[in-house]
C-alpha cells in the first residue's frame, strides 16, 4: 500500500468513528442469526410488476413521520379529503396518485382510520429510513485488491471494459461532498437534487450526530476516480455519478417521500442504475410505486439488506423489483451483521471497505451499504458494454439474469438465505454468453 495512502488511512480514525450517528459503538451481532434455506428458486429474470394498488392499511408500528400519514384517495376527491376528516390538511402530491396528508401527532393510526371510513383506498405513514452503516476499526486494512479483484474479479472485467462515461448511476443518500478524488460527479444545474430541502444543492450539510458523510463514502465505491493516480479504485471506471440527497438538513431524517421523489428525479434525469444503501423495516406501497416506474422505463435498482445480522431482509430491498445485496468477508464468508432471507439475490464484500472521507482522506467502513454499491457499479459496467456492443440498453429483467446468472454459488448449493445466488463475478459478467450476451 502507498505510503501516504497508508497514512492518510491512519489520520481518518477519528473521522470514521465520529461519522456513526451512536455515541458509543453498538453490541456485537450474533456470530450469525440466519439459518440457510434453499428457496428453490432457478436463475431467471422478475419479470415486470404492475404497479400496485394497495388497500387498506400500512404499518403504524415502523418508524415514521409524526404528524403526516400518506393517503391513496381512490375514487374520492383528494380535495375533499380535509371536508370529511377533521384535523386533516393535504399538504402536497406523491408520485403515482398518493397524497402526503397533516395530521395530529400521535392520531396518525386514529386518522388513518377514518380516512378509510371515509372512502380513500389506502393510508401509511411517512416511514422513515435509517443508513445501512456500521462503523469498523479503521487502523484494520484491508487491501481492496483482496476484495476487488479476488472476489469480483475487477481486473479481468476491466481489461474488457471500463464503464460508459456517459452512464448515469444514482445515489440515493445523504448528499455530495466535494473530494480531489471524486471528479465524476454530476450536478446538473436547476434541478432539486437535495429532494428533502427542496432545493438545487445536495451538499451533505447534516447534523453531526446523524449519517453525515455516508452518500459520500457509499458513492466512492462504485464511482471514485479511478486510473487517476491517487486515492483509491471504483468498481466502475467511468460514468457520471448523480447525488440525490434525501436526508433533511436539519433532523437528518429520511422518509418515505423523499426516497420516492429522488427516484422519480433520477429517472427523469436519465439514471440506468439507482443505488439505495438505506432500509427500513415496513414495506412501502408509495416507495414501491416509485420503484416499479423506475424499473418499468429500464432503471435497474439497488438496494442493501441490512446491517441486524438476523432473518428478515429491510425495504426497499426486499422488494422484488430490487437487487438485493448481502455483505461477505473477504473469506467469502457470510458477514456477521449482513442480514438474510429468501429475498437475497446477490453478496459482495462489505467489511472493511476502502472509502473516501472529507476532507480529501480516505478511510474504511463496514455494511450492507458497501457491498450494495459494489454490485450497482458491476451492473453498471453491463449495461454500458451491452449497449456499446447492441446498441440498445439491457432490461432490467437482463441486468438481472446476467448478475444472478454469473454469480459464484456459495454456502449451500443453489439460492439460499445467506448468500441468494451468491457473490457477483464481474469477471463472469463481462464475459457470458448464456445470461449476460447471448
Amino acid at each position: 500500500m502507498n505510503r501516504v495512502f497508508f497514512l492518510a488511512l491512519l489520520a481518518a480514525t477519528a473521522l470514521v468513528l465520529t461519522a456513526c450517528p451512536q455515541t458509543s459503538p453498538p453490541p456485537p451481532p450474533p456470530a450469525s442469526g440466519c439459518t440457510p434455506r434453499l428457496t428453490g428458486l432457478s436463475v431467471q429474470g422478475t419479470s415486470k410488476k404492475a404497479l400496485v394498488r394497495p388497500a387498506g392499511l400500512g404499518d403504524f408500528d415502523a418508524p415514521h413521520v409524526p404528524g403526516e400519514v400518506l393517503v391513496l384517495p381512490g375514487g374520492l376527491d383528494p380535495l375533499a379529503i380535509s371536508a370529511r376528516v377533521a384535523d386533516t390538511k393535504v399538504l402536497e402530491g406523491v408520485p403515482r396518485s398518493f397524497v402526503r396528508v397533516r395530521v395530529p401527532k400521535g392520531q396518525e393510526l386514529l386518522k388513518a382510520r377514518e380516512l378509510l371510513k371515509a372512502g380513500v383506498a389506502y393510508v401509511q405513514p411517512n416511514y422513515l429510513y435509517q443508513t445501512l452503516r456500521i462503523p469498523d476499526d479503521p487502523l484494520y486494512r484491508q487491501n481492496q485488491r483482496i476484495s476487488l479483484e479476488t472476489l469480483l474479479g475487477l481486473e479481468a472485467a476491466w481489461s474488457v471494459y471500463n464503464g460508459d462515461p456517459e452512464l448515469i448511476i444514482a445515489v440515493t443518500d445523504t448528499g455530495y461532498q466535494a473530494h480531489e478524488d471524486m471528479g465524476r460527479w454530476y450536478l446538473p444545474q436547476g434541478q432539486m437534487l437535495d429532494v428533502s430541502n427542496n432545493d438545487t444543492d445536495p451538499t451533505d450539510d447534516l447534523p453531526a450526530f446523524s449519517a453525515k458523510n455516508h452518500g459520500l463514502e457509499v458513492a466512492s465505491v462504485l464511482g471514485a476516480s479511478t486510473n487517476n493516480g491517487q486515492g483509491m479504485a471504483a468498481v466502475a471506471w467511468a460514468g457520471k455519478v448523480l447525488p440525490l440527497k434525501v436526508a433533511n438538513s436539519q433532523s437528518g431524517e429520511i422518509t418515505t417521500t423523499s426516497l420516492a421523489q429522488a427516484i422519480g428525479i433520477a429517472t427523469d434525469l436519465g439514471a440506468k442504475v439507482i443505488n439505495i444503501s438505506l432500509g427500513s423495516e415496513a414495506s412501502d406501497k408509495v416507495l414501491e410505486n416509485a420503484i416499479l416506474d423506475a424499473r418499468n422505463r429500464g432503471v435497474t435498482v439497488v438496494a442493501a439488506a441490512g446491517n441486524d445480522g438476523r432473518d428478515g431482509i429491510l425495504y426497499p430491498a426486499r422488494s422484488s423489483a430490487v437487487i438485493s445485496v448481502g455483505s461477505v468477508d473477504n473469506d467469502r464468508t457470510k458477514s456477521s451483521f449482513s442480514n438474510c432471507g429468501p429475498e437475497l439475490d446477490l453478496v459482495a464484500p462489505g467489511r472493511g471497505v476502502v472509502v473516501v472521507l472529507p476532507n480529501d482522506d480516505y478511510g474504511q467502513a463496514s455494511g450492507t451499504s458497501f457491498a450494495s454499491p459494489m454490485v450497482a457499479g458491476v451492473a453498471a459496467l453491463y449495461i454500458g458494454r451491452y449497449h456499446a456492443l447492441k446498441g440498445v440498453w439491457p432490461s432490467p429483467d437482463q441486468v438481472y439474469a446476467c448478475l444472478t446468472g454469473t454469480a459464484e454459488d456459495l454456502g449451500p448449493v443453489g439460492k439460499d438465505d445467506e448468500y441468494g445466488f451468491g457473490l457477483v463475478r464481474a469477471d463472469r459478467v463481462m464475459t457470458d454468453t448464456t445470461y449476460c450476451f447471448p
